[in-house]
């Protein structure tokens, strides 16, 4: 009931501050300016600088979409009016203290690194920042580079967790070999939004070398679901290797069990199939 309003509030934003482009200062005598930040590369780099007044409406604008959820402020000093897919429009509940310096953060959808922008928000008497344009770094590195390790407030900032917490299961489904391909172990995992099949597969000796390309959950009704496949290592499994791989897809929530064929496909159309893979629902009785 309330979309026509948040969709409006940043057209109107918009229009104000493209009527607004040619002035030169605020009331308070402070000069608005349209720049752009680089989001910080890493954790231990200086975070951007926003100048912000109570008298001025400040927009973000990301290259990318973000997750809202995931925005992360002092809601006693800063109030943002609004939030879309692109954008975050912020301004101070009053002009910063000298000194005071307050953070602003948000996580993008896409996964990609860096995979938070945050910001320090200052106020100062000269300028204020009217509009900013969200730059991210190029973050093209050497296979041999290191992602930042994950830490334990990064699930839950992205709804990954929540008070049902995480459910599993060993998956003890007696696989015969086919095509060469073992079941060596398994364990289904079951989080808020997601399901994820972590596998232990073999190519056995005598059979050529195979690479896991995708997989698919299937059910009982509907249409296979499309998984996200991640090899722990990468590159193709030579005869008598053995390999992890996780397959993880985002589903609606739901209080119900799920119980899914898993298939995993590859090279030369060999793959492994495991039936009756269980999803345990929930531990929270409350609907997820």
């Amino acid at each position: 009931m309330f979309q026509p309003l948040r969709l409006a509030l940043p057209l109107a934003f918009a229009l104000v501050w493209g009527a607004a482009a040619h002035a030169q200062s605020t009331r308070g005598g402070r000069v608005k300016r349209e720049r752009a930040v680089t989001v910080a590369a890493d954790p231990t780099n200086p975070l951007p600088v926003i100048h912000v007044a109570q008298e001025v409406m400040t927009l973000l604008f990301f290259p990318a979409p973000i997750q809202k959820k995931t925005l992360t402020f002092d809601e006693s000093r800063i109030r943002v009016l609004d939030a879309g897919e692109r954008s975050v429009i912020v301004q101070p509940m009053a002009n910063l203290e000298d000194g005071e310096r307050q953070e602003l953060g948000v996580f993008f959808a896409d996964g990609r690194a860096p995979s938070r922008a945050a910001f320090v928000l200052v106020t100062d008497p000269a300028e204020v920042d009217l509009r900013i344009d969200v730059q991210r770094p190029d973050m093209a590195c050497p296979p041999s580079a290191q992602a930042p390790a994950p830490k334990p407030e990064d699930f839950v900032l992205l709804g990954y967790l929540d008070q049902g917490g995480v459910t599993t299961s060993i998956i003890k489904n007696k696989v015969d070999a086919v095509e060469g391909l073992t079941l060596e172990s398994s364990v289904a995992f079951r989080g808020t939004g997601w399901i994820l099949a972590d596998i232990q597969i073999s190519n056995r000796p005598g059979h050529p070398a195979w690479t896991p390309r995708e997989a698919a959950f299937s059910g009982r009704v509907g249409a296979p679901l499309r998984a996200r496949l991640v090899a722990v290592k990468p590159g193709a499994m030579l005869p008598g290797d053995t390999r992890r791989v996780l397959a993880v897809v985002e589903m609606p929530k739901t209080n119900a069990d799920l119980v899914f064929t898993v298939e995993l496909r590859g090279d030369g159309e060999r793959r492994l199939t495991i039936p009756d893979v269980h999803f345990p629902q929930p531990r929270s009785g409350e609907t997820q």
